[in-house]
């Protein structure tokens, strides 16, 4: 049962230990109750996300980097249900479906954005980020039984303007104030009423976690625990040893060698399903020794760290990244505005990628978040420069399959290959260059953004009729 995670898988094992129930109760056996799954494994808010309306689609004549490595010349990819059917040089369109000439333009699978607050904390930004922003619950340093998905407002023009720039799939989190900040939650920048209509189906939670200067500050500097990094690493053991203990309960329960549950500690909840890897661990943290503690504590109570976040000095322990497989999710050039993000380098995301580590560019604001491919187009030079040899059909991947493996979502999402969700942005030209701009933007094979067609460029209620609202020519 710990495996269990959304509504279907148990809705069928209810029906199925009900009939047990029945069929023993005939046989004249004692009937056996069924025991609650446990509660971590729940999505107590799944998704309602129901694509939009869309037709066949092939394109024609593209240059397409495939988010797996490859490079094809003038291909055609045919959209057919919401996911990619063929892609190749000679693939030709069935009957009904939309032609769509994309000769001297390039094409790639929809982007991700891996660290995204868009919604959590949205735009009109104001000077006063309390009153505003819902991206952090400061009054504890272990916030790890809220979710960021009741902080988002889905009328956030950001998700508007991620869309308008090819990203298709972003991972909102709980800001990093806290040692343990909130579950993630992953969305589809589309248009939508409720958070569950946004919400990708069945993509795992994520752990927002953070080390160094912002939890230490935050509390340290109002006189409360912690207030130095030796604090934080205690504040994470404490809490994984009473998530040890709860699970431990829990799984008694389970075996019925408890008779009565525990009671429900939504705190220890999340940590469980981090235990049981059911919740992947996302922990915002610059400087590389602090990384390799956490992956000390990782070992220590048996769980795995997906990625570390911001990650500035990953390329100093980018051998032990790679090793220990913890994706570095980065910027391309952010720099020097606090002490520990001091000894960033431009070549960063290149360095780790070069030593056979997974890298992946991220946003953190909704400015960089409509500009990724260009954030992977600046740390592309920088390695280039350092005499690396990268290619954009593999810088791609810094944007594409990279984050799509670390959200859990890689046989989904992350490139274009048969089989898979048809994500899919058509650029005016090379996705590198700054002149480039995102023309066409599927999600589930449904045209989401069209740039020529200003009835396919979504916007939030309230910027309906505003002055300066018009969409972009």
């Amino acid at each position: 049962m710990i495996g269990c995670r959304r509504g279907g898988v148990l809705a069928v094992a209810a029906a199925l230990v009900s009939l047990q129930v029945a069929a023993a109760a005939v046989a004249g056996a004692p009937a056996t109750s069924a025991r609650v799954p446990l509660p971590f494994t729940l999505d107590s808010y799944p998704s309602t996300y129901r694509p939009l309306p869309r037709v066949d689609s092939l394109i024609v004549g593209a240059v397409v980097l495939d988010g797996a490595g490859n490079r094809l010349e003038r291909a055609n990819i045919l959209m057919v249900g919401g996911k990619i059917a063929a892609i190749g040089p000679d693939v030709a369109a069935p009957v009904n479906a939309v032609v769509i000439d994309a000769h001297g333009r390039w094409v790639t699978p929809g982007i991700i954005d891996i660290h995204s607050h868009d919604g959590d904390f949205p735009a009109p930004f104001t000077s006063n980020e309390l009153v505003h922003s819902d991206v952090s619950e400061v009054t504890d340093p272990n916030t790890a039984n809220v979710w960021a998905e009741h902080s988002v407002t889905v009328q956030d023009p950001s998700f508007s303007r991620a869309l308008a720039a090819g990203v298709t799939t972003l991972q909102v989190l709980p800001g990093s104030s806290n040692l343990f900040g909130g579950r993630s939650v992953v969305l589809k920048p589309v248009p939508a009423t409720t958070v569950q209509a946004m919400k990708f189906p069945d993509a795992p939670y994520g752990l927002k976690m953070a080390c160094g200067e912002n939890p230490k500050h935050n509390y340290g500097d109002a006189g409360r625990f912690p207030s130095s990094r030796m604090g934080n690493i205690a504040g994470y053991r404490e809490a994984f040893l009473k998530a040890q203990d709860y699970l431990a309960k829990w799984q008694a329960y389970e075996k019925g060698d408890a008779k009565e549950a525990p009671t429900r500690d939504l705190k220890l909840d999340t940590l469980a399903g981090v235990l049981t890897g059911d919740i992947r661990v996302h922990i915002h943290c610059y400087r590389a020794d602090e990384m390799a503690q956490l992956l000390d504590l990782a070992r220590e109570f048996g769980f795995h760290v997906t990625a570390f976040h911001h990650a500035v000095e990953a390329y100093k322990i980018a051998d032990q990244l790679a090793r220990e497989h913890v994706c570095s999710v980065v910027w391309s050039d952010w720099w020097g505005y606090k002490m520990e993000a001091f000894d960033a380098i431009r070549e960063n995301a290149a360095f780790v990628d070069a030593a056979g580590g997974c890298v992946t560019m991220h946003s953190d604001s909704p400015f960089l978040g409509q500009r990724l491919v260009l954030e992977a187009a600046k740390s592309m030079a920088a390695g280039q420069r350092a005499g690396l040899d990268i290619k954009p059909e593999r810088a791609i991947r810094w944007v594409t399959s990279n984050p799509a493996e670390a959200l859990g979502l890689g046989a989904r999402i992350g490139s274009l290959a048969v089989g898979k969700n048809a994500d899919v942005v058509i650029w005016s030209g090379d996705p590198f260059s700054v002149y480039t701009l995102a023309e066409k933007v599927f999600v589930d094979g449904a045209l989401a953004y069209d740039r020529n067609d200003a009835k396919r460029q979504p916007r939030a209620d309230f910027e309906v009729g505003q002055p300066g609202a018009e969409p972009t020519p």
